[in-house]
């Protein structure tokens, strides 16, 4: 998936709202193709309450600091690796991308390894080669998904490093300065860390369907399913990144202890 094009920073609820009301209205979903948000409803940083949720659900200071760059490409291609692969297409994709339901927030967190399985025994799959078909599908695009998400990965892991020696370096510079910068460390980190986290939970849920499936209604595309997902577990572990971890206390202490000793 392609970072998102520029637009207008900022999207209150209710524009939001207001946004997902056309494409019902007009009978037409609210996602394009590869299940991305259709052009029209992305703004710049639409995904970034995934670095701030990650932050928050470890007990992790937010920082107000703009994002960069890389940060945003970082949460735009995090968003669709943590997202359940049967939610790409849901009517209601723009309150969900927004991150304005934190009913979702909360399901994001709640792993259940049957779950991909029902959703292929649901309504919308009515043959054993569209279910077949339908977790290759799945499988494919998570494999196209997770080299752009791991090379952003890699650079805002060596740019992080960068910024705490230079806190290290820079003599005038805050408290809050320095808390800032490491909470914007952590929000990455633990971004990372999630999606590393999801994946692993999506290969689950993805065996787990597979392997009923070859019971229930054996197919020769299940050999073809093991296939890609293989490949799928291969390139994960072949691109896993190891987060760095912010240090608040060590940090803010070393701050507090240079600002007693300037002389008054």
């Amino acid at each position: 998936m392609l970072p998102r094009a520029r637009r207008r920073r900022d999207l209150s609820p209710s524009v939001v709202l207001a946004a997902l009301a056309l494409p019902i209205l007009s009978g037409c979903s609210s996602t394009g193709d590869f299940g991305r948000l259709s052009d029209p409803l992305v703004t710049d940083d639409i995904h970034a309450w995934v670095g701030q949720e990650a932050a928050a659900r470890a007990g992790a200071p937010i920082s107000p600091d703009n994002l960069t760059d890389d940060e945003r490409t970082l949460r735009d291609l995090a968003f669709p690796l943590i997202e359940p692969p049967y939610d790409r297409q849901r009517w209601d994709a723009v309150v969900y991308e927004y991150g304005t339901k934190r009913s979702f927030q909360r399901e994001l967190w709640a792993f259940d390894p049957t779950a991909y399985y029902r959703h292929l025994q649901g309504q919308f799959h009515r043959s054993s080669a569209a279910r077949y078909n339908q977790l290759i599908d799945d499988i494919r695009n998570d494999i196209v998904r997770i080299g752009p998400f791991y090379m952003t990965a890699l650079r805002v892991v060596d740019l992080d490093r960068r910024r705490q020696a230079s806190l290290a370096q820079i003599a005038d510079l805050t408290r809050a300065d320095h808390l800032n910068a490491q909470a914007r460390v952590g929000e990455n980190s633990l971004t990372i860390a999630w999606v590393n986290n999801s994946l692993k939970q999506r290969c689950g849920g993805y065996r787990f369907a597979l392997d009923h499936l070859a019971v229930a209604e054996p197919e020769p595309a299940a050999a073809e399913a093991d296939r890609v997902l293989t490949q799928l577990q291969q390139q994960i572990e072949a691109s896993r990144v190891v987060v760095i971890a912010p240090h608040f206390a060590e940090v803010l202490n070393a701050v507090a202890a240079r600002h007693a000793a300037v002389p008054k």
